[in-house]
């Protein structure tokens, strides 16, 4: 046969849209080191497909199969893996790690600098801060 053509192959798949889809299945097969069934003589991997879904080299059915197969999505399946050298009691925590600063301690180191006077309105306890003095506080930064 030196030439193929759709008629000679829509003998054995009637839709023509199916042959397509196969025939590239078949094709794909071939790339990927499957063995042909008829002389290439030159030709390239879709026309050797066809070649051989004419020449009833092949079954239909099984690439019919693999077509839908492989158009399928097939769902991952994700086990937990069990991890035997950790448990709950060995655990250790990095130095620093889940640090709680307390208050007080943010309190202590605390200055309110008044940007008119320039100087310190909190020196020693912080208990005496009002809320008041918090609220005349320049906080605003120049960008």
């Amino acid at each position: 046969m030196a030439r193929v053509t759709v008629e000679d192959c829509v003998t054995r798949v009637p839709n023509r849209f199916e042959l397509v889809l196969v025939a590239a299945q078949r094709a794909r097969d071939i790339a990927s080191g499957g063995l042909i069934t008829v002389d290439r003589d030159n030709d390239k991997n879709p026309v050797v497909a066809l070649r051989e879904i004419a020449d009833y080299t092949i079954e239909v059915d099984a690439l019919q199969n693999a077509l839908v197969t492989g158009l399928q999505k097939q769902p991952e399946i994700d086990e937990p893996e069990e991890d035997t050298d950790l448990s709950i009691g060995e655990q250790t925590w990095p130095d620093g790690a889940g640090a709680v600063v307390l208050e007080d301690e943010l309190k202590d180191d605390m200055q309110f600098v008044d940007a008119e006077e320039g100087e310190s309105e909190l020196e020693g306890d912080t208990d005496e801060v009002s809320e008041e003095k918090l609220g005349e506080a320049d906080f605003s930064d120049e960008i």
